[in-house]
């Protein structure tokens, strides 16, 4: 039998029916882009999220750019987030035309380190070259930044400041979801993350409907939205009067529809992939450098579990050979890569990312693992003698 890293038929077969139906209601009514199970979604997604407002769009990258361009972030800003992260965390800050600042991430949690943070804000203001503007937190591998520390620092310096939340929707922090703190919390439905669709799909959760309905002109093309019309009647659609430059990010309605009937589950399989961690974390004590430490009062939501290992690619490759397929999160950290490599690093330089790049491995994860199969995993590792 094949062990799968992330089991999403699992899942399928559970909600089949339920999924079957939401699909036929949006062939039945035909609204197949911003359909009315777009507005359901984005209502049912608010209240899960803690968050007053939230706002679809059409991937996660596109949910850390609108907020960027609704605040007018651009030439001469300065965005700072981690480089232990996906490509897509500071790509978008170029987009908008503003300069990303790498900053290191903390040993245990893999989170953006706030003392570098700290550092690396005066570093640039010392320098005098770039405003500090925003701080993009990333929710790795499932679990909350230390968001009541860096919304702190933000406080202090006049940053904006956003919840990464693409691996960590759903994380919690003394019970309290991250964007009690952050101005806004972006995530992504990309099919292998724990509330995924089956498609591309994003959102951007936030507190201010001046901020929202920014957003929603940027993602439909700069539509003009109330706040442009100033007492102006224009009697045709938005969507052919428009206030800015945007772009085209708008969520299907069928993968809205399948996002509702996930959402009704995920709680449960949020306490199910707790199970799976805890698991792990009892079989595996003792036999790799390091299991996942999580912030406390913190719960994950387990996108990933990631070890760390002396020997990470060679106990990678013996898993192999034991049917146990395995992932490496990130073996060249952003910094390095040729795109970004120019950018500038955060005072204090970036030793703890170029460290895990070298260390960390992701075991097989999801919700509905069997015990039997786990346990074979972990007696996989285990077995490594290299």
């Amino acid at each position: 039998m094949s062990i799968a890293f992330i089991d999403l038929a699992a899942q399928q077969r559970r909600i089949r029916s339920r999924l079957d139906a939401a699909i036929a209601r949006v062939l039945d009514h035909g609204g197949y882009v911003m359909g009315p199970e777009v507005r359901q979604f984005e209502a049912e997604l608010a209240a899960f999220g803690q968050a007053p407002l939230s706002l679809s769009c059409a991937n996660g990258t596109d949910a850390i750019a609108l907020p960027l361009m609704a605040w007018g972030v651009g030439e001469g800003d300065a965005v700072f987030c981690p480089s232990f992260t996906f490509t897509a965390t500071p790509e978008v800050v170029p987009w908008v035309g503003a300069t990303p600042v790498f900053v290191d991430v903390l040993p245990d949690t893999f989170n953006l380190d706030p003392e570098k943070l700290e550092a690396a804000i005066a570093g640039v203001q010392a320098e005098g070259k770039l405003k500090p503007a925003v701080v993009i937190a990333v929710d790795l591998f499932g679990q909350p930044a230390d968001y009541p520390t860096l919304r702190a620092i933000c406080d202090r310096h006049g940053l904006k400041l956003i919840s990464d939340s693409a691996q960590g929707f759903g994380c919690t922090l003394n019970g309290r979801h991250p964007i009690h703190w952050a101005d806004v919390t972006t995530t992504s439905f990309f099919p292998a993350k724990p509330l995924g669709c089956y498609g591309d799909g994003g959102a951007v959760l936030c507190k201010d409907q001046a901020l929202w309905d920014l957003m929603d002109s940027f993602r439909v093309h700069g539509k003009a939205v109330a706040q442009d019309l100033n007492g102006r009647v224009f009697e045709h659609e938005s969507k052919y009067l428009n206030a800015r430059i945007g772009m085209n990010s708008r969520l299907d309605s069928i993968q809205a529809a399948i996002l509702i009937e996930k959402l009704a589950i995920f709680p449960e399989e949020i306490t199910m992939r707790q199970a799976v961690a805890d698991r792990y974390a009892d079989g595996l004590k003792g036999s790799v450098l390091s299991t996942p430490a999580v912030i406390d009062g913190g719960q994950s939501v387990w996108a990933q579990y990631v070890i760390e290992h002396e020997n990470r690619d060679g106990l990678a490759a013996h898993l192999k050979t034991q049917g146990v397929p395995t992932a490496v999160y990130y073996p060249v950290p952003m910094h390095v890569q040729e795109p970004y490599a120019h950018f500038q690093q955060g005072a204090g330089g970036l030793a703890v990312t170029e460290a895990l790049a070298e260390k960390v491995l992701a075991l097989p994860m999801h919700p509905y693992m069997d015990e039997a199969v786990q346990q074979q995993i972990i007696d996989a590792v285990k077995g490594f003698n290299g």
